[in-house]
């Protein structure tokens, strides 16, 4: 327990009058006392004649001495403070008494073993009843202590106002209750419009992941390494797909007894650029490592057209979930001066429509295939270029009608083909197929179909020529 001097006054008792106990200045000095030892920081006082009045228990803890080893001494010359120095320190802190305001001194005290601490204090004057200087109040605490709080306070400030990354503060119901600059603009938001608003609200999707995160994090704790979360931020322009890398520590409260969370401080990065390079080129991979395996099993093959179904084959795994070869009627091939004859198309090979196999040569009986004007593979070959088709966003059935209506497996809602071109003549098109689960067909799709289609189209070719 912190000691002091207790000082009172005794009032004149009358004859009649009973002996009032001084309980009210006991119960005040004992608040008071109560008051010091709770303090973080280490605390003295001194009276108008520079003598030890108050000292509390951090104040022991850093240097040592007890209360009632402090508390009576004149200064802290010969025992807190070298006799060399203490005229100085002195001389500083009992200067705050005609000071206004409080001062801030860094110094060395000595401990009770003899060591050295540097401190860092603040003190001011203390005013009597008529205001005029009674004494000086000195708090104090190890300088690296303070120093780190200050550090911790410049990095909290740096990373709200100047970070370059996403930072986040969490409360425990999950809404935001502390958003730096970059993580509003990341949220397409103001930084005071975030705040208290449900996770919900402000992204469009990938919510459930987050929420899942951060929930861990406030039962089990940080995780041992970063997360990549994929969302769905709402702009002006619509919503758009990023990729971020979070990281989570949960907070608790460092004035509880036992760990009680504050939240969870999260902290991100935009990755979206990085990821897409890094799928495009895993992807980039994945179809040239297809086209070599291809060429190597086409290489084996007697015939030429069951090469043409082989490169089919390879080319739909993690492409399309269906492919059609369909070759020019009659002679097989157009030249590019013959745009004036009608196009028709017969079936050469398809992808089985149930269990997963090799794709069957069909259209032997040369039957052209029941096309509708303007059909996507017609236009393939009238344009001598790739053409894309997708059913949009329409009703199960809808897009049920929209594949059958165009000859497809009724599964179908996005399409791709490619032209058939060999020795400077049309001989076809391929069409790729994906179903509801897929994305629909892009410009890079679109290559990597034209890539196949090439070779496709020299098997066909060879195979024309072989039976001619």
């Amino acid at each position: 327990m912190s000691a002091s001097r207790r000082s009172g006054t005794t009032d004149e008792l009358g004859p009649d009058e009973p002996e009032q106990p001084d309980q009210p200045d006991r119960d005040g000095a004992d608040l008071l006392a109560a008051l010091l030892d709770g303090m973080d920081a280490a605390l003295c006082a001194f009276d108008a004649d520079g003598v030890v009045t108050h000292w509390n228990r951090e104040a022991e803890r850093i240097l040592g001495w007890t209360a009632a080893e402090a508390v009576g001494r004149q200064g802290f010359a010969g025992w807190a403070v070298r006799e060399a120095d203490a005229e100085e320190v002195e001389g500083r802190l009992m200067s705050a008494m005609q000071a206004p305001g409080r001062q801030v001194h860094e110094f060395a005290l000595l401990t009770k073993d003899g060591g050295r601490v540097l401190v860092r204090t603040q003190s001011a004057a203390v005013r009597g009843p008529d205001g005029k200087p009674a004494g000086v109040y000195c708090a104090f605490s190890e300088v690296h202590a303070q120093i780190d709080l200050e550090r911790s306070i410049a990095l909290s400030e740096a990373l709200f106002e100047d970070a370059s990354w996403g930072v986040v503060l969490v409360d425990a119901d999950l809404r935001p209750a502390v958003v730096n600059a970059h993580a509003a603009r990341a949220l397409g938001i103001g930084r005071t419009s975030v705040l208290g608003r449900p996770l919900g609200e402000l992204l469009a999707q990938g919510v459930e992941e987050l929420e899942s995160a951060l929930t861990h994090v406030l039962a089990e704790g940080a995780p041992p390494a970063p997360a990549e979360i994929w969302v769905s931020v709402r702009t002006p322009e619509g919503e758009q797909r990023r990729c971020w890398r979070c990281g989570f520590v949960r907070l608790a409260s460092p004035l509880a007894e036992e760990p009680v969370p504050l939240g969870v401080g999260w902290l991100f990065n935009d990755v979206t650029a990085a990821k897409q390079a890094e799928q495009e080129a895993s992807l980039l991979r994945f179809r040239g490592n297809q086209l070599h395996r291809a060429a190597r099993a086409a290489a084996e093959c007697e015939d030429p057209s069951e090469a043409a179904t082989i490169h089919l084959d390879f080319a739909l795994a993690g492409f399309a979930d269906h492919a059609l070869i369909d070759r020019v009627a009659g002679d097989g091939s157009l030249a590019d001066g013959d745009s004036d004859v009608p196009v028709r198309l017969v079936r050469v090979a398809a992808t089985p429509s149930g269990a997963p196999g090799p794709s069957p040569l069909t259209g032997q009986a040369g039957f052209p295939v029941r096309y509708a004007e303007g059909h996507p593979a017609l236009q393939c070959v009238e344009r001598v270029g790739s053409v894309r088709a997708s059913v949009g966003s329409v009703p199960a059935e809808r897009a049920r009608e929209w594949a059958l209506a165009r000859q497809w497996p009724p599964d179908a809602v996005h399409a791709l083909c490619a032209v058939l071109r060999s020795r400077g003549r049309t001989l076809g098109a391929v069409t790729f197929l994906r179903g509801a689960g897929r994305s629909s067909f892009e410009r890079s799709d679109a290559a990597y179909a034209e890539d196949v289609a090439m070779r496709i189209a020299a098997a066909l070719d060879l195979a024309g020529v072989l039976r001619g």
